[in-house]
């Protein structure tokens, strides 16, 4: 009792010292504490503008098409193709929404593939936050297993393209699931935590002592649940024979270096294949030869195997 009433009221100089000492740290860490809980929600809860469209007036006739997730409904856009034809699916990236790459949904459709796109949780319309990847690969799940019990597809064959946070879902749903024959994916990461460094980064605050620890802390613990979950590339032998296409954009130098090393781990057969800069910051030249890229793909890997719609 009496060496706490000292620190609690040195009389002193090493009890006033070590006082000082302790109140300092406290303060640290309660300063460090909050600032990584701002940062993680930052990262976790990005800013979302949904997507208002009338899918009446769309070109390539979409209509609305709803799948079960946690307990819910979500709801995308099927944009039909062929009669009986392959799905694919276009998964966005962080911080992005599905109507950001509807051009790019466009192109495939144009070959004739039915094409799904939707929102991930913490994104455009979808509520609640992310868990960059670990919840998303569940949802890409759901998505395809609600599509495969359509009349009006092929239920074997699916493709899925991705960026980023979808591209990591796209391999995590092909591992699991033999109809995924084919999966493109741009900007590729091999753990959600990878991603959440690259974030937390971008803020400038992990000058800061700690301050990236406890972000790493805090997001396993939020995402308890999935801490048996190795890096996707652990599970890579399962994609042996998956056609596989890893895309580099060297404007994002992390996710490409990422991209390049989970390219060398990757069973065959693979691709890989690099842009000067991501699909959003593309002119339209860019735009279409990506685009020609990701159908020369899917149409070399991904049979059609319908018939023309009546």
């Amino acid at each position: 009792m009496s060496l706490l009433s000292e620190l609690r009221y040195p009389t002193t100089p090493l009890a006033k010292a070590i006082s000082g000492v302790l109140a300092v740290l406290l303060f640290a860490f309660f300063g460090t504490t909050v600032t990584a809980a701002f940062l993680l929600r930052q990262v976790l809860k990005p800013s979302r503008n949904p997507t208002t469209m009338d899918l009446s007036v769309m070109m390539g006739h979409p209509a609305a098409f709803s799948f079960p997730v946690n307990g819910g409904e979500r709801e995308g856009w099927f944009f039909p193709g062929l009669q009986g034809a392959a799905t694919i699916v276009f998964c966005h990236g962080y911080g992005s929404q599905r109507g950001d790459i509807l051009t790019l949904v466009s192109a495939l459709q144009d070959q004739q593939y039915n094409v799904f796109v939707f929102d991930f949780a913490g994104h455009g319309a979808s509520p609640n936050a992310t868990t960059l990847g670990y919840r998303e690969a569940d949802e890409l799940r759901s998505a395809i297993n609600a599509l495969a019990g359509r009349p009006d597809v092929d239920p074997k064959h699916f493709g899925v393209w991705g960026m980023d946070l979808g591209a990591y879902a796209a391999l995590e749903a092909a591992e699991a699931d033999p109809r995924i024959v084919a999966v493109a994916v741009d900007s590729v990461y091999d753990d959600p935590v990878d991603l959440l460094r690259i974030q937390v980064k971008k803020t400038g605050l992990t000058a800061l002592p700690f301050v990236m620890r406890f972000c790493e802390i805090g997001f396993h613990l939020i995402n308890y649940q999935y801490r048996q979950d190795p890096p996707v590339s652990a599970h890579f032998g399962r994609l042996l024979g998956t056609a596989k296409l890893f895309i580099q954009s060297q404007d994002r130098p992390l996710l490409a270096l990422s991209t390049s090393q989970l390219f060398q781990k990757a069973p065959d057969p693979k691709r890989q294949e690099s842009t000067r800069v991501s699909y959003s910051e593309m002119g339209d030249e860019d735009r279409k030869m990506y685009e020609n890229m990701l159908s020369s793909f899917f149409l070399l890997n991904l049979p059609l195997s319908g018939q023309t719609a009546h």
